[in-house]
């Protein structure tokens, strides 16, 4: 639970940053510093936009993170152990974690989040993607750099 608390702060400081570096391109020189250019945004960037609906086939974070994953034909193949947001704040990839038995030989890979399918039968979310485990076990593998923040080239 505590990883999600901290994946779902990651995620939201990275939307953060987008929005505030969006915001700092708005600028001009012209103006007090803090003003914002209306012409080109529309709003004054100081308060945010809110919303009155919500998307109804939207796919929420919770149930995609640390979910199991399946080939097509209902497999267990692997776990979505992360996901990775670019600084426009679109999910461009997942790293899913495969093979091993409790956590020994297992491996991390990344898979671009398009080719990840989410379907809903009797209230779960399956997640599918057309590959087998041994395709995803023979992938590049990845690993988290704790110092740099970030997942890097190299098995676990």
């Amino acid at each position: 639970m505590f990883k999600s608390y901290i994946f779902a702060g990651a995620l939201i400081a990275t939307l953060s940053g987008a929005a505030l570096a969006e915001q700092m391109m708005n600028r001009t020189t012209d103006r007090p510093s803090g003003a914002m250019d209306r012409s080109t945004t529309g709003t004054t960037g100081a308060q945010p936009q809110f919303l009155t609906t919500l998307p109804q086939n939207a796919l929420l974070v919770s149930n995609i993170h640390e979910q199991n994953i399946y080939d097509p034909k209902e497999n267990k193949i692997g776990e979505v152990k992360d996901l990775v947001v670019d600084r426009s704040g679109k999910i461009s990839a997942a790293i899913i974690s495969v093979g091993g038995f409790l956590g020994i030989g297992q491996k991390d890979i990344a898979v671009a989040f398009s080719d990840i399918k989410a379907t809903e039968r009797n209230n779960k979310w399956w997640l599918t993607i057309n590959a087998t485990k041994d395709e995803l076990k023979n992938a590049t593998g990845f690993r988290f750099d704790k110092n740099k923040g970030l997942w890097t080239l190299g098995s676990k």
